[in-house]
Protein backbone atom coordinates (compact mmCIF):
# COMPACT_ATOMS: atom_id res chain seq x y z
CA UNK A 1 0.00 0.00 0.00
CA UNK A 2 2.60 2.27 0.65
CA UNK A 3 4.62 1.68 -2.63
CA UNK A 4 1.03 2.68 -4.24
CA UNK A 5 0.68 5.92 -2.44
CA UNK A 6 3.88 7.25 -4.08
CA UNK A 7 2.30 6.22 -7.36
CA UNK A 8 -1.12 7.65 -6.62
CA UNK A 9 1.15 11.11 -5.60
CA UNK A 10 3.16 11.37 -8.55
CA UNK A 11 0.71 10.65 -11.09
CA UNK A 12 -1.77 13.28 -9.63
CA UNK A 13 0.88 16.37 -9.62
CA UNK A 14 -0.28 19.09 -10.84
CA UNK A 15 1.32 20.26 -14.22
CA UNK A 16 3.44 17.04 -14.63
CA UNK A 17 1.61 15.56 -16.81
CA UNK A 18 1.57 11.84 -18.45
CA UNK A 19 5.13 12.62 -20.26
CA UNK A 20 6.44 14.59 -17.38
CA UNK A 21 5.35 11.12 -15.22
CA UNK A 22 7.66 9.26 -17.42
CA UNK A 23 10.49 11.62 -17.62
CA UNK A 24 11.10 11.43 -14.02
CA UNK A 25 10.55 7.89 -13.86
CA UNK A 26 13.13 7.24 -16.39
CA UNK A 27 15.75 9.53 -14.17
CA UNK A 28 14.69 8.32 -10.98
CA UNK A 29 13.49 4.56 -11.19
CA UNK A 30 10.59 4.67 -8.18
CA UNK A 31 8.43 7.23 -7.32
CA UNK A 32 9.37 7.27 -4.03
CA UNK A 33 12.38 8.60 -5.16
CA UNK A 34 10.68 10.68 -7.08
CA UNK A 35 8.33 12.07 -3.81
CA UNK A 36 12.04 12.72 -1.39
CA UNK A 37 14.01 14.38 -4.48
CA UNK A 38 14.99 18.24 -3.65
CA UNK A 39 14.69 21.48 -6.45
CA UNK A 40 17.92 20.94 -7.32
CA UNK A 41 17.30 17.34 -8.31
CA UNK A 42 14.09 18.10 -10.18
CA UNK A 43 16.09 20.92 -12.35
CA UNK A 44 18.26 18.71 -14.20
CA UNK A 45 15.88 16.72 -15.54
CA UNK A 46 15.58 18.06 -19.35
CA UNK A 47 12.57 19.16 -20.73
CA UNK A 48 10.42 19.38 -16.52
CA UNK A 49 8.73 22.81 -16.71
CA UNK A 50 8.70 25.57 -13.96
CA UNK A 51 5.29 24.66 -13.51
CA UNK A 52 6.11 20.54 -12.81
CA UNK A 53 8.60 20.76 -10.61
CA UNK A 54 6.12 22.88 -8.47
CA UNK A 55 4.01 20.05 -8.55
CA UNK A 56 6.28 17.46 -7.74
CA UNK A 57 7.48 19.63 -4.62
CA UNK A 58 4.39 19.51 -3.33
CA UNK A 59 4.33 16.44 -1.12
CA UNK A 60 1.18 16.28 0.18
CA UNK A 61 -0.13 13.21 0.33
CA UNK A 62 -3.52 13.66 1.80
CA UNK A 63 -5.14 13.01 -2.36
CA UNK A 64 -3.79 10.00 -2.53
CA UNK A 65 -4.80 8.46 0.46
CA UNK A 66 -8.50 8.96 -0.45
CA UNK A 67 -8.28 7.56 -4.15
CA UNK A 68 -6.41 4.40 -2.81
CA UNK A 69 -9.35 4.03 0.10
CA UNK A 70 -12.22 5.03 -2.60
CA UNK A 71 -10.44 1.99 -4.78
CA UNK A 72 -10.49 0.01 -1.59
CA UNK A 73 -13.77 0.54 -0.90
CA UNK A 74 -15.32 -0.08 -4.53
CA UNK A 75 -12.89 -2.80 -5.04
CA UNK A 76 -10.48 -1.14 -8.29
CA UNK A 77 -7.74 -2.89 -8.83
CA UNK A 78 -4.75 -0.58 -9.40
CA UNK A 79 -1.78 -1.40 -11.56
CA UNK A 80 1.62 0.37 -12.50
CA UNK A 81 3.71 0.37 -15.30
CA UNK A 82 6.46 -1.56 -13.48
CA UNK A 83 4.15 -4.34 -12.69
CA UNK A 84 5.01 -8.06 -14.70
CA UNK A 85 1.39 -8.01 -15.98
CA UNK A 86 1.53 -4.31 -17.49
CA UNK A 87 0.44 -4.77 -21.21
CA UNK A 88 3.59 -4.67 -23.10
CA UNK A 89 1.83 -3.64 -25.48
CA UNK A 90 1.07 -0.54 -23.80
CA UNK A 91 4.01 -0.03 -22.59
CA UNK A 92 5.56 0.48 -26.41
CA UNK A 93 3.49 2.98 -27.11
CA UNK A 94 5.21 6.71 -27.21
CA UNK A 95 2.97 7.66 -23.80
CA UNK A 96 1.57 4.66 -21.98
CA UNK A 97 -0.33 5.82 -18.43
CA UNK A 98 1.83 5.12 -15.26
CA UNK A 99 -0.93 3.83 -13.28
CA UNK A 100 -3.98 2.11 -14.65
CA UNK A 101 -7.37 1.50 -12.21
CA UNK A 102 -9.40 -1.27 -13.45
CA UNK A 103 -13.09 -2.37 -11.92
CA UNK A 104 -13.28 -6.09 -13.01
CA UNK A 105 -11.10 -8.66 -13.77
CA UNK A 106 -7.36 -8.40 -14.72
CA UNK A 107 -6.52 -9.39 -17.99
CA UNK A 108 -3.52 -10.54 -19.85
CA UNK A 109 -3.64 -8.41 -23.01
CA UNK A 110 -0.38 -10.20 -24.38
CA UNK A 111 -2.51 -13.18 -24.61
CA UNK A 112 -5.16 -12.20 -25.82
CA UNK A 113 -6.79 -11.42 -29.75
CA UNK A 114 -8.00 -8.26 -28.77
CA UNK A 115 -9.63 -6.00 -31.02
CA UNK A 116 -10.73 -2.53 -30.69
CA UNK A 117 -14.20 -1.90 -32.53
CA UNK A 118 -15.03 2.31 -32.64
CA UNK A 119 -17.54 3.99 -34.23
CA UNK A 120 -19.98 7.17 -34.51
CA UNK A 121 -22.03 7.85 -31.62
CA UNK A 122 -25.21 8.47 -33.61
CA UNK A 123 -24.71 5.42 -36.04
CA UNK A 124 -26.74 4.78 -39.07
CA UNK A 125 -29.56 1.79 -39.28
CA UNK A 126 -26.35 -0.06 -41.21
CA UNK A 127 -24.09 1.07 -38.23
CA UNK A 128 -26.37 -0.34 -36.00
CA UNK A 129 -27.00 -3.44 -37.89
CA UNK A 130 -23.13 -3.99 -38.39
CA UNK A 131 -21.74 -3.18 -34.74
CA UNK A 132 -23.82 -5.78 -32.81
CA UNK A 133 -23.17 -8.65 -35.50
CA UNK A 134 -18.81 -7.66 -35.82
CA UNK A 135 -19.79 -7.90 -31.54
CA UNK A 136 -21.06 -11.25 -31.63
CA UNK A 137 -18.87 -13.34 -34.01
CA UNK A 138 -15.45 -11.82 -32.91
CA UNK A 139 -16.74 -12.75 -29.36
CA UNK A 140 -17.78 -15.99 -30.75
CA UNK A 141 -14.81 -16.33 -32.52
CA UNK A 142 -13.04 -16.36 -29.16
CA UNK A 143 -11.32 -12.26 -29.53
CA UNK A 144 -11.70 -10.04 -27.04
CA UNK A 145 -13.08 -6.63 -28.04
CA UNK A 146 -12.04 -3.36 -26.80
CA UNK A 147 -13.61 -0.41 -27.17
CA UNK A 148 -15.22 2.75 -25.20
CA UNK A 149 -18.86 2.87 -23.77
CA UNK A 150 -20.40 5.83 -25.38
CA UNK A 151 -24.00 5.81 -27.47
CA UNK A 152 -23.96 4.43 -30.99
CA UNK A 153 -21.31 1.81 -32.01
CA UNK A 154 -19.63 1.63 -29.07
CA UNK A 155 -22.02 0.43 -27.07
CA UNK A 156 -23.77 -1.79 -29.39
CA UNK A 157 -20.29 -3.32 -29.97
CA UNK A 158 -20.17 -4.10 -26.85
CA UNK A 159 -23.94 -5.42 -26.54
CA UNK A 160 -23.18 -7.66 -29.32
CA UNK A 161 -19.66 -9.29 -27.86
CA UNK A 162 -21.46 -9.86 -24.42
CA UNK A 163 -24.79 -11.64 -26.24
CA UNK A 164 -21.94 -13.78 -28.13
CA UNK A 165 -20.78 -14.91 -24.33
CA UNK A 166 -17.13 -13.30 -25.21
CA UNK A 167 -14.85 -11.13 -22.71
CA UNK A 168 -15.06 -7.39 -23.24
CA UNK A 169 -12.56 -4.42 -22.19
CA UNK A 170 -14.05 -0.78 -21.55
CA UNK A 171 -11.67 2.08 -21.61
CA UNK A 172 -12.80 5.17 -20.15
CA UNK A 173 -12.39 8.67 -20.34
CA UNK A 174 -13.68 9.21 -16.60
CA UNK A 175 -13.08 6.96 -13.22
CA UNK A 176 -14.67 3.78 -13.77
CA UNK A 177 -17.29 4.38 -11.40
CA UNK A 178 -18.81 7.34 -13.09
CA UNK A 179 -20.87 5.96 -15.81
CA UNK A 180 -21.04 8.07 -18.48
CA UNK A 181 -23.98 8.22 -20.56
CA UNK A 182 -25.71 7.63 -17.11
CA UNK A 183 -28.21 5.37 -19.10
CA UNK A 184 -25.05 2.68 -19.74
CA UNK A 185 -24.83 2.27 -16.06
CA UNK A 186 -26.17 -1.40 -16.49
CA UNK A 187 -23.67 -2.17 -19.37
CA UNK A 188 -21.41 -0.73 -16.80
CA UNK A 189 -22.14 -3.74 -14.77
CA UNK A 190 -22.24 -6.37 -17.69
CA UNK A 191 -18.87 -5.73 -18.74
CA UNK A 192 -17.18 -5.34 -15.16
CA UNK A 193 -18.58 -8.73 -14.63
CA UNK A 194 -17.09 -10.95 -17.65
CA UNK A 195 -14.32 -8.40 -18.64
CA UNK A 196 -13.11 -4.86 -17.35
CA UNK A 197 -13.59 -1.09 -17.30
CA UNK A 198 -10.16 0.73 -17.57
CA UNK A 199 -9.12 3.86 -16.96
CA UNK A 200 -5.74 6.09 -16.42
CA UNK A 201 -8.31 8.29 -14.16
CA UNK A 202 -8.69 7.55 -10.70
CA UNK A 203 -12.23 6.14 -9.20
CA UNK A 204 -14.76 9.64 -9.35
CA UNK A 205 -13.06 11.54 -11.91
CA UNK A 206 -16.16 13.08 -14.35
CA UNK A 207 -15.79 12.39 -18.19
CA UNK A 208 -14.46 15.78 -19.91
CA UNK A 209 -14.49 16.04 -23.45
CA UNK A 210 -10.50 16.61 -23.30
CA UNK A 211 -10.07 13.34 -21.96
CA UNK A 212 -11.66 11.52 -24.87
CA UNK A 213 -8.45 12.10 -27.02
CA UNK A 214 -6.16 11.40 -24.97
CA UNK A 215 -8.40 7.70 -24.00
CA UNK A 216 -8.24 6.68 -27.37
CA UNK A 217 -4.60 5.90 -27.32
CA UNK A 218 -5.05 3.51 -25.02
CA UNK A 219 -7.84 1.61 -26.90
CA UNK A 220 -5.64 0.86 -29.87
CA UNK A 221 -2.74 0.57 -28.04
CA UNK A 222 -4.83 -2.43 -26.45
CA UNK A 223 -5.50 -4.28 -29.37
CA UNK A 224 -3.83 -5.93 -32.60
CA UNK A 225 -5.68 -3.70 -34.80
CA UNK A 226 -8.54 -1.31 -34.75
CA UNK A 227 -12.22 -1.88 -36.83
CA UNK A 228 -13.87 2.04 -37.82
CA UNK A 229 -17.30 0.82 -38.32
CA UNK A 230 -19.22 4.35 -38.99
CA UNK A 231 -17.37 8.09 -38.61
CA UNK A 232 -17.25 11.12 -40.44
CA UNK A 233 -14.25 12.02 -41.97
CA UNK A 234 -12.48 13.66 -39.36
CA UNK A 235 -13.99 12.51 -35.77
CA UNK A 236 -12.72 11.26 -32.61
CA UNK A 237 -13.30 7.98 -34.25
CA UNK A 238 -10.51 8.75 -37.31
CA UNK A 239 -8.09 10.34 -34.10
CA UNK A 240 -8.20 6.70 -32.52
CA UNK A 241 -7.43 5.38 -36.09
CA UNK A 242 -4.31 7.85 -35.94
CA UNK A 243 -3.22 6.29 -32.91
CA UNK A 244 -3.59 2.81 -34.24
CA UNK A 245 -1.63 3.81 -37.49
CA UNK A 246 1.29 5.18 -35.34
CA UNK A 247 1.26 2.67 -33.08
CA UNK A 248 1.97 0.07 -35.70
CA UNK A 249 -1.61 -1.70 -35.18
CA UNK A 250 -3.63 -3.50 -38.21
CA UNK A 251 -6.41 -1.27 -39.32
CA UNK A 252 -9.89 -2.31 -40.52
CA UNK A 253 -12.62 -0.65 -41.96
CA UNK A 254 -16.57 -1.55 -42.77
CA UNK A 255 -17.41 -0.68 -46.08
CA UNK A 256 -20.40 1.56 -47.12
CA UNK A 257 -22.74 3.47 -49.16
CA UNK A 258 -20.46 6.21 -50.96
CA UNK A 259 -23.37 8.73 -50.26
CA UNK A 260 -23.62 7.73 -46.60
CA UNK A 261 -22.22 10.76 -44.63
CA UNK A 262 -21.54 7.78 -42.06
CA UNK A 263 -19.15 5.91 -44.58
CA UNK A 264 -16.86 8.70 -45.31
CA UNK A 265 -14.36 7.96 -42.97
CA UNK A 266 -14.16 4.03 -43.04
CA UNK A 267 -14.57 4.30 -47.09
CA UNK A 268 -11.67 7.04 -46.97
CA UNK A 269 -9.57 4.88 -44.89
CA UNK A 270 -10.31 1.92 -47.46
CA UNK A 271 -8.65 3.73 -50.17
CA UNK A 272 -5.75 4.45 -48.11
CA UNK A 273 -5.00 1.00 -47.56
CA UNK A 274 -7.47 -0.33 -44.88
CA UNK A 275 -8.61 -3.96 -45.28
CA UNK A 276 -12.21 -4.01 -46.00
CA UNK A 277 -13.98 -6.30 -43.38
CA UNK A 278 -17.83 -7.96 -43.79
CA UNK A 279 -17.58 -10.40 -40.88
CA UNK A 280 -15.36 -11.42 -37.65
CA UNK A 281 -13.80 -14.05 -39.49
CA UNK A 282 -12.62 -11.06 -41.83
CA UNK A 283 -10.70 -9.25 -38.66
CA UNK A 284 -9.31 -12.52 -37.69
CA UNK A 285 -7.86 -14.16 -40.55
CA UNK A 286 -4.57 -13.06 -39.65
CA UNK A 287 -4.28 -13.95 -36.03
CA UNK A 288 -5.52 -17.81 -36.21
CA UNK A 289 -1.95 -19.12 -35.94
CA UNK A 290 -0.77 -16.17 -33.46
CA UNK A 291 -3.42 -17.54 -31.03
CA UNK A 292 -4.56 -20.76 -31.49
CA UNK A 293 -5.90 -21.36 -28.25
CA UNK A 294 -7.89 -18.23 -28.30
CA UNK A 295 -8.81 -19.02 -31.64
CA UNK A 296 -9.14 -22.65 -32.06
CA UNK A 297 -12.53 -23.28 -31.99
CA UNK A 298 -13.26 -20.68 -34.73
CA UNK A 299 -10.28 -21.84 -36.80
CA UNK A 300 -12.02 -24.70 -37.70
CA UNK A 301 -15.25 -23.41 -39.42
CA UNK A 302 -15.65 -23.07 -42.68
CA UNK A 303 -16.94 -19.17 -43.73
CA UNK A 304 -20.80 -20.76 -44.41
CA UNK A 305 -20.65 -22.80 -41.06
CA UNK A 306 -19.93 -20.04 -38.91
CA UNK A 307 -22.73 -18.10 -40.60
CA UNK A 308 -25.15 -20.75 -39.52
CA UNK A 309 -23.77 -20.84 -36.26
CA UNK A 310 -24.11 -17.21 -35.68
CA UNK A 311 -27.35 -16.71 -37.08
CA UNK A 312 -30.72 -17.40 -35.95
CA UNK A 313 -32.22 -21.02 -37.42
CA UNK A 314 -34.71 -20.31 -40.03
CA UNK A 315 -38.79 -21.42 -38.07
CA UNK A 316 -39.28 -24.83 -38.83
CA UNK A 317 -42.77 -26.28 -40.62
CA UNK A 318 -45.32 -27.87 -37.90
CA UNK A 319 -45.07 -30.83 -37.62
CA UNK A 320 -46.27 -33.98 -35.26
CA UNK A 321 -44.88 -33.73 -31.95
CA UNK A 322 -42.28 -36.05 -31.19
CA UNK A 323 -40.78 -38.03 -28.07
CA UNK A 324 -38.29 -35.84 -26.01
CA UNK A 325 -35.21 -37.37 -26.23
CA UNK A 326 -33.33 -37.72 -23.37
CA UNK A 327 -29.60 -36.21 -22.78
CA UNK A 328 -27.33 -38.53 -24.17
CA UNK A 329 -25.16 -40.71 -22.12
CA UNK A 330 -21.40 -40.22 -22.48
CA UNK A 331 -19.03 -42.49 -20.87
CA UNK A 332 -16.19 -40.57 -22.30
CA UNK A 333 -16.70 -37.62 -21.34
CA UNK A 334 -13.92 -34.87 -20.78
CA UNK A 335 -13.04 -34.43 -16.93
CA UNK A 336 -11.63 -31.35 -16.44
CA UNK A 337 -9.18 -30.79 -13.43
CA UNK A 338 -9.25 -27.59 -10.95
CA UNK A 339 -5.92 -26.09 -12.65
CA UNK A 340 -8.28 -26.57 -16.13
CA UNK A 341 -11.32 -25.32 -15.08
CA UNK A 342 -10.28 -21.63 -14.21
CA UNK A 343 -7.78 -21.53 -17.59
CA UNK A 344 -10.86 -22.48 -19.43
CA UNK A 345 -14.28 -20.95 -18.05
CA UNK A 346 -14.86 -17.87 -16.50
CA UNK A 347 -16.37 -17.08 -13.16
CA UNK A 348 -20.28 -17.26 -14.82
CA UNK A 349 -19.26 -20.64 -16.67
CA UNK A 350 -18.23 -22.52 -14.16
CA UNK A 351 -21.75 -21.99 -11.73
CA UNK A 352 -23.25 -22.26 -14.54
CA UNK A 353 -21.74 -25.64 -15.27
CA UNK A 354 -22.23 -26.86 -11.45
CA UNK A 355 -25.82 -25.81 -11.54
CA UNK A 356 -26.15 -28.64 -14.79
CA UNK A 357 -24.30 -31.36 -13.02
CA UNK A 358 -27.68 -30.95 -11.24
CA UNK A 359 -29.59 -32.58 -13.86
CA UNK A 360 -30.53 -31.28 -17.36
CA UNK A 361 -32.73 -28.01 -17.12
CA UNK A 362 -33.83 -24.47 -19.26
CA UNK A 363 -32.28 -21.56 -18.70
CA UNK A 364 -34.93 -20.34 -16.51
CA UNK A 365 -34.54 -23.04 -14.19
CA UNK A 366 -30.65 -22.27 -14.52
CA UNK A 367 -31.36 -18.66 -13.36
CA UNK A 368 -33.03 -19.49 -10.26
CA UNK A 369 -30.83 -21.97 -9.35
CA UNK A 370 -27.39 -19.78 -9.67
CA UNK A 371 -29.02 -17.02 -9.07
CA UNK A 372 -27.14 -14.95 -11.65
CA UNK A 373 -28.88 -12.23 -14.12
CA UNK A 374 -30.77 -13.90 -17.01
CA UNK A 375 -28.02 -12.43 -19.60
CA UNK A 376 -24.96 -13.75 -18.14
CA UNK A 377 -26.28 -17.15 -17.78
CA UNK A 378 -27.40 -17.12 -21.55
CA UNK A 379 -24.32 -15.85 -22.15
CA UNK A 380 -22.42 -18.36 -20.11
CA UNK A 381 -24.84 -20.63 -21.82
CA UNK A 382 -23.73 -19.58 -25.08
CA UNK A 383 -20.08 -19.75 -24.76
CA UNK A 384 -20.21 -23.15 -23.08
CA UNK A 385 -21.81 -24.71 -26.42
CA UNK A 386 -19.34 -23.00 -28.43
CA UNK A 387 -16.24 -24.60 -26.22
CA UNK A 388 -18.01 -27.77 -26.48
CA UNK A 389 -18.43 -27.41 -22.99
CA UNK A 390 -22.74 -27.78 -23.38
CA UNK A 391 -25.39 -28.34 -25.45
CA UNK A 392 -28.08 -27.71 -26.06
CA UNK A 393 -31.40 -30.39 -26.06
CA UNK A 394 -35.07 -30.18 -26.90
CA UNK A 395 -37.38 -28.13 -25.19
CA UNK A 396 -34.57 -25.39 -24.48
CA UNK A 397 -32.94 -27.55 -21.76
CA UNK A 398 -28.94 -27.50 -21.53
CA UNK A 399 -26.49 -30.32 -20.63
CA UNK A 400 -23.04 -30.53 -19.83
CA UNK A 401 -20.50 -32.29 -22.09
CA UNK A 402 -17.50 -32.32 -19.13
CA UNK A 403 -16.97 -33.26 -16.16
CA UNK A 404 -15.38 -30.86 -13.24
CA UNK A 405 -13.15 -32.35 -10.60
CA UNK A 406 -14.16 -31.39 -7.15
CA UNK A 407 -11.93 -30.03 -4.27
Amino acid sequence: MAALNYWLWLTTRRGVGQRGVLRVLEYFGTPERVYFAQQEDLEIIPGLTPQAIRGLLDKNMEESEAILGRCDRLGVQIMTIQDADYPERLRQISDPPAVLYILGHRIRFDEEAAIGVVGARKPSAYGQQVAPKLGLELARCGALLVSGIAQGIDSLALRGALKGGGRVVSVLAGGVDVPYPQENRFLYQDVAAVGALISEYPPGTRHKAEHFPIRNRLISGLSLGVVAVECARFSGTMRTIDHAIEQNRDVFAVPGNIDAPMSQGPNWLIQQGARPVTCGEDILADYWDQFPQKLAHAKVMDPEHLRQRLEPPPKAQKEEPKPEPQPKEQPGREKISLSQQRERFTDDQLVVLHAMLEGADTADVLVDRTQIPARRVLSALTMLQVDGAAEQLSGGRYAPLVELEQE
